[in-house]
């Protein structure tokens, strides 16, 4: 076993790795850029070395700089993770050359997985189940719209070399082709510098249903049964588990026996995951392999008892797997939810902020926590804006529904938006929860997942105000000063305090009232008998009509981040509010939405354009966004360049909708 490795990824995968190394006694270095100086991964690993500046490009992407920070540090092994170089030919013939042991596959599976096309060819010959379609190099328009004819529409264009959802077109007739063709291989030419496509039959109502694999030098190769990654937003995945629900015992074999297939075909060694392509009617086909460890492999670790990284360390350590495929049995059930700093309602917009209040539930026999950030660490608009991974496991899917409901209701964050209530709206709707599975399940169940902000209860407003009063009783005060006790005691009339609070545009003004057993307290025009205490400087035991409640306040100026019951607000103390937080902003016209890099100018200066015309796309996090002209009218001035840095709310586009 090596004594050293280098871990070359950060964040959540990273701290994943080095939990699995101390407890088998390898030191871990780590490698950060700039923008993660102080983070997580870095703070846990042995020792960490500064790679370059925030860019990917210029450090978590060099190889050149991986490899040096590897031999400085004496590191005899590098482990990729998921994501930036895990994939990567030419940085495993690196590590080769180095003489370091790269922590994966040889670099002739990833090579022949690399591609979709060569990859479906290398299938076919291994007799695993192909989507009907084309995927030779033939890419003249005329002959890839007979190809698409003859297979049937509706048909997806295909980038041989995408991923992540780019690169991909639906065509559902004939008519739309040649139009969904050029804007696939153009897509696919900016993403990955390769426009070949592949053409494909579109499987409707389909599930996405991957095998894990993992094989070693030995000649021994097993698969570790299946997950389901069928819920997915913008194509990429949100909600995982495993077994997949409603496969027959001898569908689970033949799905297994196909992905060690593919596995062997490729001469594999190490982990790697077989996705397939599931039909209604139980039909699969191969759509790609992932010749790295998967973002969902923890669901596969809760189900099957077994360590993923410690596997992947001992198959790259020479060692032969440790179990046998008799072996291998599946207990239980297991979900991950993916958390993201995101806004589900702004088409999942990434989101970035400092976790003033960062809170997951209690890590048990049933919940794990994968994280990469602690309270007071930032969301940056350089990387992935996944925050952690929630897992539960139970002994059946409703028992660990169960589960995953009551530990969202659990996970507290502050200072950034995430998608949490919205997985919590996911996990209790009736297609998830039935089981009624495929890659359209958010569209399908849109109304009951995209619902208007619910008003804050008065109770909650009720709430909040004895908070605030606690507070003030517990807050340290002069010593022998009568001014500043906060007892509410009055010679004459009782103490009466008012609070003016806001969410969104709604105002309430709380009327708070001191007796001998806590306060009596109006708004609009009911009556609420409350008391309190605190149970330390955020968590309050509130009683309101009798009904005691635990409510977590996290103060930031003028802001309450208010988590009571199962929801949470942001509530304004409108006597520190600015006036014009809250209140309606005036169109601030075309700036960024978020903090990003300017990748295409889609309008020129002087051009007269309609509504909704495309003008401009930002990347950040993983994410494309183009903003379009509000209205008819004229651009003015282009106010960046493609390549330019931009902050949240920049000016980017001077538009003119009088001229229109």
């Amino acid at each position: 076993m090596f004594n050293r490795i280098l871990i070359a990824n950060r964040g959540e995968i990273a701290c994943r790795i080095i939990k699995t190394a101390r407890r088998l006694g390898i030191e871990t270095v780590a490698v950060y850029s700039e923008a993660d100086r102080n983070s997580r991964h870095v703070r846990l690993a042995d020792q960490a070395v500064l790679i370059g500046p925030a860019a990917s490009a210029q450090s978590y992407l060099s190889t050149e700089k991986i490899i040096a920070a590897a031999k400085a540090c004496n590191a005899e092994a590098i482990h990729p993770g998921y994501g930036f170089l895990s994939e990567n030919t030419a940085f495993r013939q690196a590590c080769d050359d180095a003489g370091i042991v790269f922590i994966g596959p040889p670099a002739s599976a990833i090579k022949a997985m690399g591609s979709k096309s060569a990859a479906k060819k290398l299938m076919e010959t291994a007799n695993v189940p192909l989507t009907p379609g084309y995927h030779g190099d033939n890419q003249d328009t005329d002959f890839l719209k007979q190809q698409a004819d003859h297979i049937g529409y509706p048909v997806l264009i295909k980038a041989a070399a995408g991923g992540g959802g780019k690169g991909m077109r639906l065509v559902e007739s004939a008519e739309d082709f040649a139009a969904s063709l050029v804007s696939c291989k153009q897509e696919a030419s900016a993403s990955f510098g390769d426009d070949l496509v592949l053409i494909e039959k579109y499987i409707t109502q389909p599930r996405h249903v991957e095998i894990q694999i993992f094989a070693d030098e030995h000649g021994n190769c097993v698969h570790l049964f299946e997950r389901d990654c069928s819920v997915q937003r913008r194509h990429q995945k949100i909600l995982e588990e495993a077994p997949a629900p409603g496969l027959s015992a001898e569908l689970r074999h033949t799905m297994g026996e196909a992905a060690v297939k593919a596995a062997v075909a490729t001469g594999y060694v190490g982990a790697g995951t077989v996705e397939f392509i599931m039909g209604p009617t139980g039909n699969f086909y191969f759509m790609e392999m992932n010749t790295r460890l998967q973002v969902e492999h923890p669901v596969t670790e809760m189900i099957t008892g077994q360590d993923l990284v410690e596997w992947q360390l001992r198959v790259a350590a020479g060692q032969p797997l440790p179990l046998r495929q008799d072996q291998l049995t599946v207990t239980g059930h297991a979900i991950e939810a993916r958390i993201y700093a995101e806004s589900p309602d702004k088409d999942f917009m990434p989101a970035t902020g400092t976790l003033l209040h960062y809170h997951p539930p209690a890590n048990s026999r049933y919940v794990r926590v994968d994280s990469g950030v602690e309270q007071g660490d930032a969301i940056t608009p350089f990387y992935d804006p996944m925050i952690a991974k929630l897992i539960v496991w139970d002994e059946d899917r409703d028992n660990a529904l169960a589960r995953m409901q009551q530990a969202l209701q659990h996970y507290q964050i502050a200072g950034v938006q995430t998608n949490i209530q919205f997985l919590s709206r996911l996990v209790g709707c009736p297609a998830f929860m039935q089981a009624d599975l495929d890659t359209a399940l958010i569209t399908r169940q849109h109304d009951y997942l995209f619902v208007p902000a619910a008003a804050v209860p008065d109770a909650t407003f009720a709430a909040l105000a004895v908070s605030e009063l606690v507070r003030e009783a517990n807050a340290p005060h002069q010593e022998n000063s009568p001014w500043d006790i906060h007892d509410n005691w009055r010679s004459n009339l009782a103490a009466t305090r008012v609070f003016d609070f806001q969410h969104d545009d709604a105002k309430v003004t709380v009327r708070a009232q001191a007796h001998s057993q806590g306060w009596t307290l109006h708004i609009n025009g009911q009556r609420f008998d409350a008391n309190g205490t605190a149970l330390d400087a955020q968590r309050f035991r509130i009683c309101i009509n009798g009904h005691c409640q635990d409510m977590t306040v996290v103060r930031n100026e003028h802001q309450r981040h208010v988590f009571y019951g199962d929801q949470q607000w942001l509530i304004h103390n409108t006597h520190d509010l600015p006036p014009q937080v809250g209140q309606e902003q005036d169109d601030k016209g075309l700036q960024a939405p978020m903090p990003g890099i300017v990748v295409a100018l889609l309008a020129e200066a002087g051009s007269h354009v309609t509504r909704n015309t495309p003008l401009l796309t930002l990347s950040a996090m993983k994410m494309e966004y183009t903003i379009s002209a509000p209205s008819d009218g004229i651009v003015r001035k282009l106010l960046c360049a493609v390549g330019e840095q931009v902050d949240d709310g920049a000016d980017l586009i001077e538009f003119d909708a009088s001229a229109a």
